[in-house]
């Protein structure tokens, strides 16, 4: 099997309102044998931080939607290329943020403004060869860790719709696995009734017959004083 190769290059890059369309995700791995239906839930999870080439700080794997994959598909691409992982991908987005990307602060064009959509992808396969493993260092950060070690205010949000979600899937899941409660006692299944009178595999006529009425006959003996 070939090595993945990372895309580089903006002549594919998709743009709306003059903002370049990126796509990335909260890559994720559950704790303490994956149990997450006990305590909180920033107690039970791990997520994976990347670095970003020629500076310190760790940032979520993101990276420029193209026109010919979905936003779901740039999201695992971008996953893989920076961070060198795989895994399931929640399909609905945590949300869209705008923000400029560190690079290109002070270039007034159409590659200044960024709008990002993100993900929240469980990992379920980690890499040990990746394609842009020479210029990022990935780690995992526990949930307080990555708040303190995320530098905008994007990611932070990001990062609390991330816990959100989290939360709510766990509690459905929750409810899916109670047991349902046995039904009561006095509770019997609802059934059509049907008349003694009437035969429903009986011929018509033979149904009219059956419900016709009919008189009863009674012979009286006298009997001789006595």
């Amino acid at each position: 099997m070939s090595a993945m190769v990372a895309r580089t290059g903006r002549h594919r890059q998709r743009y709306e309102d003059n903002l370049r369309l990126v796509s990335g995700c909260i890559p994720y791995r559950l704790t303490k044998d994956n149990d997450y239906q006990r305590g909180s839930i920033e107690n039970r999870v791990e997520v994976l931080m990347v670095s970003s080439p020629n500076r310190d700080d760790l940032v979520f794997p993101k990276g420029g939607w193209e026109d010919d994959e979905t936003v779901e598909e740039a999201a695992c691409r971008e996953a893989q290329e920076e961070a060198g992982v795989r895994g399931v991908l929640n399909e609905t987005p945590l949300g869209v943020w705008e923000f400029r990307s560190k690079s290109r602060q002070d270039v007034c064009s159409l590659e200044g403004g960024c709008r990002g959509y993100m993900f929240a992808l469980e990992v379920t396969e980690e890499l040990e060869a990746w394609p842009e493993r020479e210029n990022r260092c990935r780690r995992w950060v526990n949930v307080k860790e990555a708040f303190e070690l995320c530098r905008y205010q994007w990611m932070c949000q990001a990062l609390e719709r991330f816990l959100r979600v989290l939360a709510e899937e766990a509690k459905l899941k929750m409810i899916g696995e109670s047991p349902e409660p046995p039904p009561p006692a006095d509770m019997v299944a609802e059934s059509p009734i049907v008349p003694p009178s009437c035969c429903i595999d009986a011929p018509t006529a033979q149904r009219h017959s059956a419900m016709m009425p009919f008189s009863w006959i009674v012979t009286v003996k006298r009997l001789p004083l006595t």
